[in-house]
């Protein structure tokens, strides 16, 4: 018996294995839950239901929180807040970008959610692989967070003057890319991201359909995001567990967030000039901690929410007379 429980309470990044497997455990099982149970079938998701699985998501997360208060301290719950928080904020800049992406390929609402579960996943070991690197970089190199902090301080500041800019995905690089190595299809096949057809040459071959290209630019989006995310999370904290559970609880909810989000992205147009401020605080907070001593963290997640909360308030003030009322179901 000793020989099958000495494995679980091994270390694995500075926490037992037991700690990882009941992460892993939760995120599994509210991905079956959402896949098997309530979406079973592809079909539209409304935004009444969207608003309801998006505050069952928070909840999780709050939770996760508590636990994590409970069993590593105050100071390890703070970060994961302040983690949480600022990956979801930084979330809504990403549904304005896929809801972009839905509308360029004509993406019927059926078919988002399929898009968006398996970009999820994509997402989750993107993150994974992309914190590990990062936290093995700032184990052996721990100058590495000054070049993070210099990073977010330059992205903060360019959001401020860039804040009207959209992406121009007909000249993506990444699009044109898949468009001349991929076969095509000249509409969408269903739920089908692959089909087997006949081409114009006679003969049978496989096909990409443009929900495939969707799936792939939501992914490489993610992949944009997450160059400002992860070094964002690592100037709150080192701690890989609280990094990776609190991106992946914050982009968890992001799929079931995004059909509310999406009809409502425009009442929240000054809440970027508030993210552009969080990543600077956030760049100079590195800078802050070398010289002076690291500040309490409640500090940091007071700063935080105060920049969130400012930015959601004055977005929605400022754009009351846009406001629609939510779609009836």
């Amino acid at each position: 018996m000793d020989s099958l429980i000495a494995p679980v309470l091994l270390d694995f990044m500075g926490k037992p294995v037991w700690v990882w497997l009941t992460f892993i455990g939760i995120v599994l099982a509210l991905l079956a839950f959402d896949l098997g149970i309530l979406n079973r079938r592809d079909r539209e998701i409304g935004v009444r239901e969207s608003l309801r699985l998006s505050a069952f998501y928070i909840t999780v997360a709050l939770l996760f929180g508590g636990w994590v208060w409970w069993s590593m301290g105050d100071a390890a719950a703070a970060q994961y807040y302040t983690g949480f928080f600022i990956e979801k904020s930084l979330s809504l800049d990403n549904v304005f970008v896929i809801s972009l992406i839905f509308t360029y390929f004509a993406v019927p609402r059926a078919c988002q959610h399929r898009v968006l579960f398996w970009g999820i996943l994509g997402v989750i070991v993107m993150r994974g692989l992309m914190i590990a690197a990062g936290a093995a970089l700032v184990s052996e190199f721990h100058w590495v967070l000054y070049v993070f902090g210099a990073f977010l301080l330059i992205t903060g500041v360019k959001m401020l003057f860039a804040v009207d800019k959209e992406p121009d995905l007909a000249n993506n690089p990444a699009l044109r890319f898949l468009n001349r190595h991929l076969r095509i299809t000249d509409g969408f096949r269903g739920q089908n991201f692959f089909v087997r057809e006949t081409g114009p040459d006679g003969r049978t071959a496989l096909y990409a359909t443009p929900l495939f290209l969707a799936l792939m630019m939501v992914e490489f989006a993610d992949l944009i995001f997450a160059v400002d995310s992860v070094p964002a999370i690592f100037a709150i904290t080192t701690d890989p567990y609280i990094i990776y559970t609190s991106n992946i609880f914050a982009i968890l909810g992001l799929r079931a967030l995004y059909f509310a989000l999406a009809a409502m992205v425009h009442r929240f147009r000054y809440l970027k000039y508030a993210l552009a401020l969080v990543l600077v605080f956030i760049g100079g907070k590195i800078f802050y901690t070398q010289i002076f001593g690291k500040p309490d963290p409640l500090l940091s997640l007071g700063v935080t929410l105060t920049l969130i909360a400012g930015g959601v308030v004055v977005s929605l003030l400022k754009t009351r007379s846009e406001g629609k009322r939510l779609p009836a179901e």
